[in-house]
């Protein structure tokens, strides 16, 4: 179709830019309309979400409860808590890392904690007993 043909579009001679239709407009309007509505929807008051309370086991809810700030067992559990960090850190410890430094590093014979029973010979009087040795009986023969 060229452009003198006579042939008329319902929205005017081909080849113009016409602008929407009342109809086309107003639909549009009512599509921005919603989609600013559906997104003002979405955003979350302060007293969202609302969730249902949480069911609790008996063995949860009883620790639940043992444990409320401010309660008198949970200042014991803290107290029982505190005082045994301070015997393990302030006691034990310190008692273990000295017995090793004295034990391995500081003693003249090395493992000398552990000391091995002196030697005994034929004729030795053993003090606690009053007891003394008897000496070797020597076989003569040979085997």
């Amino acid at each position: 179709m060229s452009k003198g043909s006579g042939v008329e579009h319902p929205r005017g001679p081909p080849g113009e830019v016409v602008g929407y239709t009342p109809d086309e407009k107003l639909r549009l309007q009512q599509l921005r309309e919603l989609r600013r509505r559906w997104l003002k929807d979405q955003e979350l008051s302060p007293r969202e979400p609302v969730l249902p309370p949480r069911k609790l086991g008996p063995i949860e809810g009883f620790w639940e409860r043992f444990l409320q700030p401010g309660g008198f067992w949970r200042q014991q559990v803290f107290r029982t808590y505190k005082t045994g960090k301070f015997i393990i850190l302030g006691g034990i410890i310190p008692l273990w890392l000295s017995h090793y430094i004295i034990k391995y590093h500081l003693m003249t014979m090395p493992y000398a904690v552990v000391s091995s029973k002196p030697k005994i010979y034929p004729g030795d009087v053993i003090q606690e007993t009053g007891e003394v040795i008897p000496p070797l009986e020597i076989p003569s023969s040979h085997h």
